[in-house]
């Protein structure tokens, strides 16, 4: 009974740590790099900045002369002649170039490069939300491989308890009743074995949907020791990537105010043709230009809607940009408190695992000199179990709590 009592405190102290010590696995920044590389999602954000940068040049495009080559051949009936009418070929570089459009071409380029920039940031922002997934979907993995561990630890120690119990009875130091309440234990733990085991086979098949590929263990890696200060963290939600996204948006909403304004502006543009063939009356002509300003008048209060329409867009993207930083700062704070929660919790289970570990010792150690039945034993054994069982949940928590602050202030490297 003394192998019992001096192993419980090596196994339920080495076991997890044995167990991860074995072989090479996968850490937390490498998942979330596989992850990267994997996700669909990604992948049609980086899409989008793609295709926001082919409308920045369709928009500077307007901007630019507009240069190309025709050739035509004209036949007509030529009066007193039978035979074929003549034919008049022509061919030309023609050249346009819009000089004045009440600066359209200038909004739609600068809101086309506010629009890119906002897509960079929505980008940087589902990267720094997919941690959040990756990192809950590796340690509760780690939590149950942990979990595990506790139980199996458990579950030898029950298997020797047994096992000293039936020679206990056969010398008649032991009831029988006490040999079936250990075996009862036993065969529960069992039980709980297999439950654990399916969750951890559940939550490593989530870790490899978002890496992609099979992986054969885990690795958890020490964090950083960082003291968060609520006020301190408040001051980033500023700089965090949905934030700048939605001030981007509303930039690219402003711009297209000016855009709808120029409807009211005139247009000036210059066109001009070079001719490489002419046949008419103006055959000896190398070219010609036209200069042509057009001033609007009135177009059905078109451009009256448009600039409103600009205007109440703007607006609302105004309204999204403090939406957005107002929840920023709420999930800063959530964060936080769920954060502090989990080291207050993880040092009271630590506490409470020391306290059902010496009162084991103390209840097994009397159980020898017969001063304690063998239901306190097993009661203290329980409690120690549940104990550590809370330490290895509080201790993922805790965990996964801090890359919530660290996604909630956008501070993931």
């Amino acid at each position: 009974m003394k192998k019992v009592i001096a192993g419980v405190v090596f196994l339920f102290l080495t076991g997890t740590a044995a167990a991860e010590s074995v072989g090479e696995g996968l850490t937390l920044k490498e998942c979330y790099g596989l992850a990267l590389q994997q996700s669909e999602s990604i992948a049609i954000q980086k899409e989008y900045i793609k295709e926001t940068e082919g409308q920045m040049l369709q928009a500077l495009s307007t901007a630019l002369p507009h240069i190309a080559f025709a050739y035509s051949e004209k036949w007509q009936d030529q009066p007193g002649n039978r035979s074929l009418g003549g034919s008049t070929p022509e061919g030309k570089f023609t050249f346009t170039q819009p000089l004045f459009t009440g600066f359209k071409e200038f909004a739609a380029v600068g809101a086309s490069k506010h629009v890119g920039r906002q897509r960079v940031q929505e980008l940087k922002r589902a990267q720094e939300l997919l941690l959040t997934d990756v990192a809950d979907a590796f340690y509760f993995y780690l939590s149950y491989q942990q979990d595990l561990q506790v139980l199996e630890d458990t579950q030898n120690i029950l298997f020797e308890r047994v096992g000293e119990l039936k020679k206990r009875q056969i010398i008649g130091k032991s009831r029988l009743s006490e040999v079936a309440s250990a075996e009862a234990k036993l065969r529960r733990n069992e039980a709980a074995i297999e439950v654990s085991k399916a969750q951890k086979e559940v939550a490593g098949q989530l870790v490899e949907f978002l890496i992609g590929r099979s992986f054969d263990r885990l690795v958890e890696e020490d964090l950083l020791s960082e003291d968060f200060q609520l006020q301190s963290l408040y001051l980033k939600a500023d700089g965090r990537a949905d934030v700048v996204a939605a001030r981007e948006s509303f930039a690219a909403y402003k711009n297209n105010i000016t855009s709808a304004r120029s409807g009211f502006l005139p247009t000036v543009t210059l066109s001009g043709n070079s001719y490489t063939k002419r046949a008419d009356a103006y055959e000896d002509n190398g070219w010609d230009a036209t200069l042509a300003v057009n001033v609007p008048l009135f177009n059905g209060l078109n451009d009256v809607g448009q600039v409103a329409q600009a205007r109440s867009q703007a607006n609302a993207a105004d309204f999204r940009l403090s939406q957005t930083k107002r929840k920023a700062l709420l999930q800063i704070r959530n964060a936080y408190t769920q954060w502090s929660s989990a080291q207050l919790k993880l040092k009271a289970f630590d506490r409470a695992a020391l306290a059902s570990e010496k009162n084991y010792q103390l209840q097994a150690e009397d159980f020898q000199k017969s001063l304690v039945s063998n239901l306190d034993v097993l009661q203290a054994l329980e409690d120690l179990q549940s104990a550590r069982r809370d330490v290895v949940a509080a201790k993922s928590n805790a965990a996964r709590c801090y890359w919530l602050v660290k996604v909630a202030t956008g501070g993931i490297k």
